[in-house]
């Protein structure tokens, strides 16, 4: 059975940093490719990132180029976000998916 538990949402002000989580079980983690998907309130799911089997090819959503990265660690079963620079826009609860796969979400706010 899969299993995605996401962790690290929180509030933060604009500008801000945030580091998200992702523990991976059953599946070949180091054999998948992974994303990250968010969904603000009211609104549809969004792509936001995607990392390949090793971690050697990333992509992101237009919106956060520059500001997020998305990296993995396959020893650990473990996928990350590191998102600076943060804004209000990106306020949104976040899922580690994997196929049509994804966990329970970590909410990030961004507010002053």
């Amino acid at each position: 059975e899969v299993q995605l538990v996401e962790s690290g949402g929180g509030l933060v002000q604009p500008g801000g940093s945030l580091r998200l989580s992702c523990a991976a079980s059953g599946f070949a983690f180091s054999s998948a490719g992974m994303n990250w998907v968010r969904q603000a309130p009211g609104k549809g799911l969004e792509w936001v990132a995607s990392i390949s089997p090793r971690g050697t090819s990333t992509s992101y959503t237009d919106s956060v180029k520059g500001r997020f990265t998305i990296s993995r660690d396959n020893a650990k079963n473990a996928l990350f976000l590191q998102m600076n620079s943060l804004k209000i826009e990106d306020t949104a609860m976040y899922y580690c998916a994997q196929g049509s796969d994804r966990g329970q979400g970590t909410q990030v706010t961004v507010s002053s």
